[in-house]
């Protein structure tokens, strides 16, 4: 997706809604069937809010943005003038194995709401990697994206492993719970690539420091789908504040890279 697609100048906070990209596939299982998601669920605020909250000190208000409006946005991203980018905020629901959820929520500056599994005991899936990366060699919390493995281990394969454990696990949680056990025990054996789905709410400028932190090459590649998904949503919603920042970042071929780097 180039940046020059999403140039538009939208008359009506509506117009754009309706052009807004629902939901973005970010894993998938063994059989290439989507299951992780971040999808746009509401949000508040216009690039045009951004102008209008710099130019209040003059008691100024517009409609719409002109190319003076264009320089302003690119000075308040350039010089960091935050404030102005906390009036407009958005809600995701995200679709995330556990340990990717947790990553995210140290984020604390998003409010959030999860799904219990203290309420519900529906529709239980698993993150099933289509790949497996290697230890970084110098980096002990990361991995080596450009070497994969598959190892076996007493005859089969770190994939099918993973698979029989996810059955077994499933299994005895569903036994557990047929057989009278309350599901906020049973729960305690399931395990860390469940999926989870939860709301989180962020206004702009936060959204922008969780972007840049976890699109960091550092960043464990899961998070990073993340990331790049907020990042393609908002680029719908704010296009010339988001493009504003992703210039300035370096990052106008981020959608452009090789899938297998960033996305799935």
């Amino acid at each position: 997706m180039k940046i020059s697609e999403h140039s538009k100048v939208f008359s009506h906070p509506l117009e754009r809604q309706l052009m807004i990209v629902k939901k973005i596939n970010i894993f998938e299982d063994l059989e290439r069937t989507p299951v992780g998601a971040v999808e746009y669920v509401d949000h508040m605020g216009e690039d045009i809010t951004i102008v209008n909250a710099a130019r209040v000190s003059f008691g100024k208000h517009k409609e719409a943005i002109d190319d003076k409006d264009l320089k302003l946005i690119n000075y308040l991203v350039k010089h960091k003038h935050t404030s102005v980018f906390e009036h407009n905020t958005i809600t995701f629901r995200f679709t995330v194995p556990l340990y990717i959820r947790s990553q995210h929520m140290r984020h604390r500056t998003w409010s959030y709401n999860e799904i219990s599994r203290r309420y519900t005991d529906y529709d239980i899936k698993f993150y099933e990697p289509n790949a497996f990366r290697t230890q970084h060699k110098s980096n002990r919390q990361a991995s080596n994206e450009h070497e994969l493995v598959n190892p076996k281990l007493f005859g089969s394969t770190a994939a099918d492993i993973i698979t029989a454990h996810h059955s077994t696990t499933l299994n005895m949680y569903n036994l557990l719970i047929e057989a009278g056990v309350c599901k906020e025990q049973a729960r305690g054996i399931l395990p860390q690539n469940m999926y989870t789905q939860y709301y989180g709410t962020v206004n702009l400028n936060n959204l922008l420091k969780f972007i840049e932190l976890r699109l960091h090459e550092g960043a464990q590649l899961e998070i990073q789908r993340v990331a790049l998904a907020c990042l393609r949503i908002a680029l719908e919603l704010w296009p010339t504040t988001i493009k504003a920042y992703m210039n300035i970042k370096g990052l106008d071929d981020i959608f452009t890279k090789d899938s297998k780097e960033i996305c799935s």
